[in-house]
């Protein structure tokens, strides 16, 4: 964050401090930006590959409701229900079953006690300042709860866009989605937009018993946008949570996810893709706490990067000491295709515990002449040969999406990106 604090506050904090439900949490998110800020060494370390001056010619202006937009037409034929979220106000949504408990975060007069009790327990805005800024300032949003042993049939589409006309904006959506114990519910999170704006957005999941949640998130946002998330989530024992994350979009994208996986015999896997081009900061940064035994983690991220483009990975995983048995796999990959392109990993493990199977890693390569001279042979391009290489190597990640309806939407979104980006752009030789 800039040195000045308070400069990305939106002039509409004011109606969060006179939210009597948001009391407590507004206050300490307030001090938290008064006391920390970017000024500690932790926080510093967690952003010193991000230029944070870029966040200087902002304005902190709050964002304004606009027209519905349509989600993206290659989700057209997805039977699904949607929610849409417009410069950071929940403006429209589909009728729900009656099992699902809907909250515009735009009611500033009451809210439901499931709401308040789980509202910021997944965050610590101590050490999260986008996400305190989030929670000083946000003006709308939704808060959904999928009640005891739910399962929902259709898919939730949730759009979050956002318009930036002709002001530079920051919008500040806030999702809040609660699973109590045995339900089950497939969530895509959508992020669209145009103009110069910074999107904050904050979604944290509370995950019951022996619930299970697929969060499957899009990022196709404006090049000239800035897209901040925060994404976190408590697991309960013998939860599931699948989550998938492909970025495409935005000028600078930050995409932060944590979870506490707070039950035994929880299973949690994050994995993803970014694919960068031009001069985008496209960057990754998770943190998995291991807090009871017997628990699973996985993540696998691939990137890859053309032009000017630069790709930051940043990942720990925390076991702590009563954690035993812990089994957790972080691994990013990233594939140049320009010699201009730069990439920052830095996964880490962190363990207390003995008895654990725990292993991280980080590669940097290039695509397989060879691979491309095969294909060749056989009378495809060699534009064509890379794309085919390319589009395999992100799918590797893609395939752990267990829906494949949804599987199949992505791997089109990716393939769609490679079709543009990758077969006309020379590769890091230089041929």
């Amino acid at each position: 964050m800039p040195s000045n604090k308070k400069h990305l506050l939106p002039n509409n904090i004011q109606e969060n401090s006179e939210a009597e439900w948001l009391g407590s949490l507004f206050r300490k998110a307030v001090e938290d930006i008064e006391r920390s800020g970017m000024q500690g060494t932790m926080l510093a370390e967690a952003w010193r590959f991000t230029d944070l001056n870029s966040f200087k010619v902002f304005e902190p202006i709050a964002a304004t409701n606009t027209a519905v937009v349509s989600c993206p037409k290659f989700f057209a034929e997805l039977d699904a229900v949607e929610l849409h979220i417009s410069n950071g106000a929940l403006i429209w949504k589909d009728t729900f079953p009656e099992y699902v408990d809907l909250f515009d975060l735009a009611d500033r007069k009451i809210a439901p006690s499931w709401l308040t009790e789980a509202l910021g327990s997944a965050i610590n805005t101590e050490m999260h300042p986008f996400a305190a800024i989030n929670t000083t300032a946000f003006s709308g949003g939704v808060a959904m709860r999928i009640r005891k042993d739910a399962v929902m049939k259709k898919p939730i589409i949730l759009l979050v866009d956002t318009q930036a006309n002709d002001k530079i904006i920051v919008a500040n959506p806030r999702v809040l989605v609660v699973l109590e114990e045995g339900a089950v519910v497939d969530l895509i999170e959508v992020h669209t937009g145009s103009g110069i704006y910074i999107n904050n957005v904050v979604t944290e999941l509370i995950i019951g018993k022996n619930a299970r949640i697929g969060h499957y998130k899009l990022q196709t946002e404006d090049t000239d946008a800035f897209h901040i998330a925060m994404n976190a989530a408590h697991c309960a024992a013998n939860s599931i949570y699948d989550n998938f994350a492909l970025s495409t979009g935005a000028k600078l994208s930050r995409n932060e996810i944590s979870a506490t996986l707070d039950g035994i015999h929880t299973k949690y896997s994050i994995n993803g893709s970014y694919l960068g081009c031009s001069d985008q900061h496209m960057e990754t940064v998770t943190f998995i706490d291991h807090a009871k035994p017997s628990c699973v983690s996985h993540e696998l991220y691939k990137g890859v990067l053309v032009n000017h483009a630069q790709g930051v990975f940043q990942g720990k995983i925390l076991v702590r000491k009563n954690a035993q048995k812990t089994n957790g796999y972080q691994m990013n990959r990233a594939l140049l295709l320009s010699k201009e392109v730069k990439i920052n990993s830095k996964p880490e493990l962190e363990i207390y515990a003995d008895d654990v199977m725990c292993s991280h890693g980080a590669t940097v390569g290039e695509l397989d002449e060879e691979q491309i001279f095969y294909l060749m042979a056989r009378g495809i391009s060699k534009k064509q040969a890379r794309a085919i290489l390319v589009s395999a190597y992100v799918e590797e990640a893609i395939n752990y999406i267990n829906n494949l309806l949804i599987r199949d939407l992505f791997t089109m979104v990716a393939s769609n990106w490679m079709q543009q980006n990758i077969t006309d752009t020379q590769d890091i030789n230089g041929s």
